[in-house]
């Protein structure tokens, strides 16, 4: 009986057509998981294909090989084939015109005649023959690209590689490691058992930098001797990790460090500092050139810089539709689940860091907001 990396690699070999995806609401290490696997993948000579929605706003990770490859939506998943049958008729010319939200199909016949029983449709098989999704704890978290492609994933392999205790073991084929600290590590670990030879220094680069950012450069509490050994390996097979370190935690945009500014500025607490909130407008991001994607780093460098906090929450307006709307990013600490905290507002994300969204104007919203939290981190905490 096969093992379930075997199982794996068993089904990536009959494979032809292979998508990667990961969440909306992501991290570095589901982005850089996804290169370092793309890369692999590619030197077995698969058509491969990483597609995140929103992807084009993660530019602190655009050093990384394989970056600019990442689409943000599906294209052309399945093509509707017509069949004409000739056996009774001989064309000359086929022409094609558009008319009043019609597609017709001129055929000049040189011998015989058609009829109705002629013509056939279908659709064609899907582009993908397997999904593999990496740091996704369920397949609504992957927002349009399974929402818009939702027969895709109920009739393709799925592959569902995780270590978060969140998930939904929603694919065909789970491995989920509760054990590893990052996904690139499992990554890592599963390209090592049966390619060793196949890692080359991009693909080192990308589950290195996986490793990194999920630890925020090793800080984390709970790394174990075989993170640190399977990063000294990473290292050995040319993983840049200067690089690496240099563009994650020491250079930053200027419009970055702006937002950041702000942010820091306005940053309010309550709880006995146990939470943690601040606020952005949509005017701060117009006059520092900055988007919401550079808000993610803030709450990464909250949580190394108070690591007692119990939960962070950073209140934004964003423009959608020539209109204001206010969302709230929030993180949870270990213990706390922000999705069940938040559960009122119907939170997309995972169980310590989620997003909600409000049509109210942003202060009557982070009063709202605030409220609710400080009344449950009472009662859970």
């Amino acid at each position: 009986m096969l093992n379930q990396d075997q199982q794996i690699f068993e089904q990536i070999k009959k494979a032809k057509d292979i998508l990667i995806t990961f969440g909306k609401i992501r991290n570095g290490d589901a982005v850089a998981s996804a290169l370092g696997l793309y890369l692999f993948l590619k030197k077995l000579n698969k058509n491969v294909e990483v597609i995140a929605e929103e992807f084009q706003n993660n530019e602190v990770l655009s050093f990384l090989p394989g970056f600019n490859d990442v689409k943000t939506k599906i294209e052309d998943l399945r093509k509707f084939t017509i069949t004409l049958d000739t056996s009774n008729a001989k064309v000359s010319q086929v022409k094609y015109k558009t008319e009043d939200n019609t597609l017709n199909f001129i055929i000049s016949v040189k011998d015989g005649n058609f009829s109705k029983d002629d013509i056939n449709s279908h659709y064609n098989d899907f582009k993908y023959d397997l999904i593999i999704t990496l740091d996704t704890p369920d397949l609504e978290s992957l927002g349009n690209i399974y929402d818009d492609n939702t027969d895709l994933f109920h009739q393709v392999p799925v592959i569902n590689i995780d270590h978060h205790p969140e998930n939904e073991e929603f694919g065909h084929i789970n491995l989920i490691n509760l054990t590893a600290v990052a996904t690139a590590e499992m990554v890592f670990s599963l390209l090592d058992s049966a390619y060793p030879n196949y890692i080359d220094e991009d693909i080192a680069t990308c589950l290195l930098a996986g490793i990194i950012a999920e630890t925020r450069s090793f800080k984390i509490n709970n790394i174990r001797p075989q993170t640190l050994s399977n990063s000294a390996q990473l290292v050995s097979l040319g993983a840049r990790r200067e690089d690496i370190v240099n563009k994650l935690y020491r250079s930053r945009p200027l419009k970055t460090l702006k937002i950041w500014g702000r942010a820091l500025s306005r940053l309010q607490s309550s709880l006995g500092g146990g939470l943690v909130w601040t606020a952005i407008t949509h005017l701060d991001f117009i006059k520092t050139g900055s988007h919401e994607s550079d808000l993610n780093e803030i709450i990464d460098e909250l949580i190394l810089t108070m690591p007692k906090v119990k939960a962070i929450a950073i209140f934004y307006e964003t423009i959608k539709n020539d209109k204001i709307v206010s969302s709230c990013l929030f993180y949870a600490n270990k213990g706390l689940s922000a999705l069940d905290i938040l559960k009122e507002y119907g939170p997309s994300g995972v169980k310590h860091f989620a997003q909600i969204t409000n049509s109210k104007p942003m202060q009557d919203f982070e009063r709202e907001v605030i409220s609710l939290v400080e009344n449950k981190l009472k009662n859970l905490v």
